[in-house]
């Protein structure tokens, strides 16, 4: 190549360069007038992948390593998590739980039921259910010792109240919340009683510990369905004093009955506290009425039946919005909300992020003809 042809080269090259940066600052002019710029950006986990602006990466969401493995009930496995170099973890209180970003992508929910004392473990423990939408049973086939996953927490919604005494109430796999805040009541000599339901005596977990922690007092009640029908939840309230707080965590039946027991005069004083292992029915929180979404990024409107959800509306139009669980716990689906009134149906967001965010797949618009503007 002659010096000539060099000299042309570069112009070119010159010319080309100043020329992508005259459009980019165009571009960025363009940006500031428009109407729909600054908009907020998508807090994680989004709702889309449609090349929206992010925050950047969920800073509680870390890799961990399955540090151990064995059953601690029938269908029951426990597992102890802890960082691939050994590392400490954060702290969590009784109560908290971690999101299991699992294998094939599903983001499920269970309860730490460890020792929070250990810096360097977290436990959970999973039942196998027979209607496993692909959680339990992933955990129990696929992560074994050794196994690298990605998690997202610990949160708290679930924390152990102050009270001079407590009474806890647990069916099945909802022990696993419950222990620690056993562990920790019982290390502070204060008194307390633990009601566990079972379909069988094989089937509790922890019933080892449980006895430890008893020692011989009494304290536990074990009640197996097939030896002893339904546990007496009415002795167990009037048995404790009207101070106490009661931590009831199972399935729906057992804490509506709870719920209906410690309605108006019964209330205990040191108030009730539940955590559900699935949303309720959503005729639970009222009617479904039909409303509108508007997506501002795309400048959609879309129509929700009364019998449809906000999500099925959004994948309609955008097929790649993230989620995971569709009953409000994961929080996969969680989206900004720009405007208009919220009717939030979850058992995750807690009254601050309701301020500006819902979960498409639970939550609805407050009121029949009801227009939500996405931040979308």
């Amino acid at each position: 190549m002659t010096r000539a042809d060099t000299a042309r080269t570069a112009a070119v090259l010159a010319l080309t360069a100043g020329t992508a940066l005259l459009a980019k600052r165009a571009m960025g002019r363009r940006i500031e007038r428009s109407p729909l710029w600054p908009m907020p950006a998508l807090d994680r986990p989004v709702s889309g992948t449609m090349g929206l602006r992010r925050t950047g990466p969920d800073r509680s969401e870390r890799t961990v390593r399955v540090t151990g493995r064995h059953a601690v009930a029938d269908r029951v496995v426990q597992l102890r998590l802890g960082a691939p170099d050994g590392a400490a973890l954060p702290d969590w209180e009784p109560g908290a739980h971690l999101d299991l970003v699992l294998p094939s992508g599903l983001v499920r929910q269970y309860s730490l039921c460890g020792d929070p004392a250990e810096a360097d473990t977290w436990t959970v423990a999973v039942r196998l259910t027979d209607d496993s939408r692909g959680g339990s049973r992933a955990v129990h086939e696929q992560l074994h010792e050794g196994a690298e996953l990605r998690v997202r927490g610990p949160r708290n919604r679930f924390p152990l109240a102050e009270a001079p005494a407590y009474l806890f109430l647990a069916g099945g796999i909802g022990i696993t919340p419950l222990l620690p805040m056993i562990r920790a009541v019982a290390a502070a000599n204060a008194p307390w009683r633990l009601v566990l339901g079972g379909r069988t005596r094989a089937s509790m977990p922890f019933l080892d510990e449980l006895a430890a922690l008893d020692g011989g007092q009494g304290r536990v009640t074990l009640v197996p369905q097939d030896e002893a029908g339904h546990p007496d939840l009415a002795g167990a309230l009037a048995g404790m004093p009207p101070e106490a707080a009661v931590h009831c965590c199972g399935p729906a039946p057992l804490l509506d009955a709870v719920t209906a027991l410690c309605e108006g005069e019964r209330a205990p004083g040191g108030g009730l506290h539940l955590e559900r292992f699935t949303a309720q029915p959503p005729d639970a929180a009222g009617p479904n009425h039909p409303f509108e979404v508007e997506l501002r990024r795309s400048g959609r409107t879309l129509a929700v039946p009364a019998d449809s959800t906000a999500l099925a509306a959004v994948r309609a139009a955008c097929p790649d919005t993230a989620y995971s669980c569709e009953q409000g716990f994961c929080g996969t689906c969680r989206t900004r909300v720009l405007q208009g009134p919220v009717e939030h149906r979850d058992e995750l967001l807690s009254d601050a992020e309701r301020d500006a965010h819902m979960l498409l797949c639970v939550s609805r618009a407050r009121g029949a003809g009801q227009r939500l503007v996405l931040d979308l």
